[in-house]
């Protein structure tokens, strides 16, 4: 069992309905809960399946060096990458319209 935490945007409230099934909603579109690793991997299933134009991340404890873990879905300015082992998040500027 590993403490789990899913964070959606604009994601269909069919999902996200689905997701209180499993997890606490402490906050709108903030899951957590305590989860075995298959149910994790289910729920990312779901998540994969039906956030259509919103987007996820979904963090979790592991014996990882960081102490955590994580993952994302959908168009989003953070994006995961790996450095030396670590896994950072690359911030993109947001894109101007004077251009």
């Amino acid at each position: 069992m590993s403490f789990l935490v899913v964070v959606t945007e604009n994601v269909p409230p069919r999902l996200r309905g689905r997701m209180a099934i499993w997890l606490l909603e402490v906050r709108a579109g903030v899951y957590i809960g305590n989860v075995s690793r298959r149910t994790r991997e289910m729920i990312w299933q779901q998540l994969s399946e039906g956030h259509e134009d919103g987007n996820v991340v979904m963090a979790w404890s592991s014996n990882h060096e960081s102490g955590y873990e994580f993952q994302t879905l959908g168009p989003n300015r953070r994006l995961p990458v790996e450095f030396d082992g670590l896994h950072l998040v690359a911030f993109h500027p947001q894109e101007s319209d004077d251009l």
